[in-house]
């Protein structure tokens, strides 16, 4: 192999490849073996036609392509271990010389993980607060207890209300057309939730068991369905259910249901952990403080492919979230009013923010020497083995290279951003 490695910006990178005419016309042999089986040539039995004469055929070229996608895996994975290059984003390849008895000469431009110019990381300003518990934050913390304990009671005697679960067939038109995926039964909604489209829950409320409702509304300007995009349709409803919240009675009773004595016991122990999410909340927040600080003062020129993976990843975590909650990603849009488009776009900033925090804590454990020790690593390993009721030993024979080069990565990580803890100030008090 014979390549040549030109920068062609912090984060692009050109790499050119000669392959002498022997090795190319052996690439062209073993392309003409793998494929004549499939070429029909008349006068010759089908994958017995000779290459000379399937090149006189076709054109003398007929196996290049074939000969070229042979050739440039294992030459282009050679030239990245070689320089030492990471590449984000597919390769653009550009073919100058491919011709019978000649060298092979083509080269590809890739973009590649971007050189990060470092600012002030060391001795930024941050202070961790931790907030306040109050009363207030207690009985807040309580009812919402008492709300996830609700029971929902079936109500016949009087019509739907706000808060009100009910339980409902529709279909939905668009004129005298019924429109895709606007139609379901025993759709269970809960009345001021704001699930569906805005206009629809409010005009439920007042209607009773067996009514049929027809509910009028107009779909986004911007809803991602180009067709009903601004439409007003009309939602033809059967209400089959309606259930009433019943929230339990706030005393010792509802204590000895969640396995506390008394109320006071509760409280007190709803206080504790509220205490302790302050705390985890605090160490977050300056832990985020640090690193923004740290990632506002350096410089650097972020590929769209690298952002675009990010955004991938956080929109797969979406989709999955919501199927947790029983609820398929194009159902969210429908009720939503959104595209897909609109979610990336949303996301693009704290995707490009995750990946420059990225891109500076590497930059930053370059600069200061930072490695996670072995004993460092299988601590945080213990940690999962534990979960798992594994012991370390038992949980590493399971593990594979890549899920052990994760947890040194993590736990190195996790070190360079105590380097950045350790080595903030408080801010400075304003002058009078």
């Amino acid at each position: 192999m014979s390549a040549t490695y030109e920068k062609l910006s912090s984060n692009k990178a050109k790499l050119s490849f000669v392959i002498s005419a022997e090795e190319f016309d052996a690439a062209v042999s073993a392309a003409y073996k793998k494929n004549v089986s499939r070429i029909n040539i008349p006068g010759f039995r089908r994958g017995k036609a000779p290459r000379h004469v399937i090149e006189m055929h076709y054109g003398k070229g007929v196996f290049y392509e074939d000969a070229l996608d042979e050739l440039f895996p294992a030459e282009y994975q050679a030239a990245i271990d070689e320089y030492k290059l990471e590449p984000v984003d597919r390769p653009e390849l550009d073919v100058e010389q491919m011709e019978q008895g000649k060298e092979l000469k083509f080269s590809v431009e890739v973009f590649v993980k971007p050189d990060v110019t470092l600012g002030a990381y060391k001795g930024v300003e941050a202070e961790r607060n931790v907030a306040e518990v109050t009363d207030d934050d207690v009985s807040a913390e309580i009812e919402r207890q008492r709300e996830r304990n609700a029971r929902f009671i079936d109500v016949t005697d009087r019509p739907a209300k706000l808060d009100d679960e009910v339980n409902i067939d529709y279909a939905g038109f668009d004129g005298d057309n019924q429109f895709a995926g606007g139609t379901a039964e025993k759709q269970n909604l809960v009345l001021g939730s704001g699930t569906f489209i805005p206009g629809f829950e409010e005009q439920l409320i007042g209607h009773s068991v067996g009514e049929d409702v027809d509910v009028n509304v107009t779909f986004p300007e911007d809803y991602h369905e180009k067709s009903l995009a601004g439409h007003p349709v009309v939602f033809k409803v059967k209400i089959n259910s309606i259930k009433e919240k019943e929230l339990p009675e706030l005393n010792d009773d509802f204590a000895n249901d969640l396995s506390f004595d008394t109320l006071d016991e509760y409280r007190a122990d709803v206080k504790a952990k509220l205490v302790k999410d302050a705390e985890t909340r605090a160490d977050s927040q300056f832990e985020n403080d640090v690193i923004e600080k740290a990632v506002e003062a350096c410089q650097v020129d972020i590929p769209d492919a690298m952002i675009n993976s990010e955004i991938d990843g956080m929109m797969k975590d979406m989709e999955m979230r919501l199927s947790y909650q029983g609820l398929k990603f194009s159902d969210y849009l429908m009720y939503t009013g959104q595209t897909e488009e609109q979610i990336r776009g949303m996301y693009k900033e704290q995707a490009t923010q995750r990946v420059k925090g990225q891109l500076v804590l590497e930059a930053i454990k370059n600069a200061e020497g930072i490695e996670a020790t072995e004993e460092e690593v299988d601590a945080e390993i213990a940690k999962a083995a534990e979960s798992r009721k594994k012991s370390l030993e038992d949980y590493k024979k399971t593990m594979g290279e890549s899920t052990l080069n994760y947890f040194k990565s993590m736990t190195t990580m996790q070190k360079v951003v105590s380097f950045l803890k350790d080595n903030a100030v408080a801010p400075k008090a304003d002058a009078e």
